[in-house]
């Protein structure tokens, strides 16, 4: 199982050091709101087991995967999230049941590969991708909120730009954090999350 609430400061910082030599792709965040083709998409592990989080290496690998197969049909990754047992998305795409359909190919390919790793074949590894439409622009920075929030919001990290496997600190690099803050403040995550705290840039 993926152990970065056990590792040492050091660790964590030896670990995104490795990260950044690899050159892990990164993807700008949301310039302008595109009506009719912003989308959150979810996926989960299936009985939320921590498949994706077995060790680094593997998460490291299927965030790069993930971010290869959804940009093959979308224009922009808005931000995203890989967590042990689940993954968020916020993209612009105008072909959203071919991005849908990509990361369904992907869920395959991985699905052989672990069990291929692990000796479990037949092992389900995917329960299932779920998109929703963004409706407004309080909905999308509310999402985006909400994907860059996900590893505090599970206990992985205190700030943000502690978790590797997700856009926030190149969404901070971009917009400094009094912005962020701002758009925490200005666009709550209301139903994904009433009553936290700002979060500690």
């Amino acid at each position: 199982m993926y152990k970065w609430k056990k590792m040492t400061p050091e660790q964590r910082a030896e670990a995104i050091k490795r990260r950044k030599a690899r050159g892990y792709p990164w993807h700008g965040p949301p310039h302008r709101i595109t009506r009719g083709r912003l989308y959150h998409i979810s996926a989960t592990c299936y009985e939320h087991q921590p498949i994706i989080g077995k060790t680094f290496e593997r998460m490291a690998e299927f965030e790069e995967e993930l971010l290869s197969s959804v940009t093959r049909h979308a224009e922009q990754v808005l931000a995203w999230c890989v967590l042990p047992n689940h993954y968020h998305l916020h993209v612009d795409t105008p072909r959203i049941r071919e991005a849908v359909g990509e990361l369904g190919q992907l869920h395959g390919r991985t699905s052989f590969r672990w069990n291929g790793e692990e000796n479990r074949r037949g092992r389900k590894c995917w329960h299932r991708c779920a998109d929703r439409a963004i409706r407004s622009e309080r909905h999308n920075w509310a999402t985006l909120n909400y994907v860059l929030h996900n590893p505090v919001h599970h206990g992985y990290v205190r700030r943000w730009q502690d978790w590797p496997f997700s856009s926030a600190r190149k969404y901070l690099k971009e917009v400094g954090r009094e912005k962020a803050l701002q758009r925490w403040r200005d666009y709550p995550l209301l139903d994904y999350g009433k009553g936290w705290d700002d979060p500690d840039l």
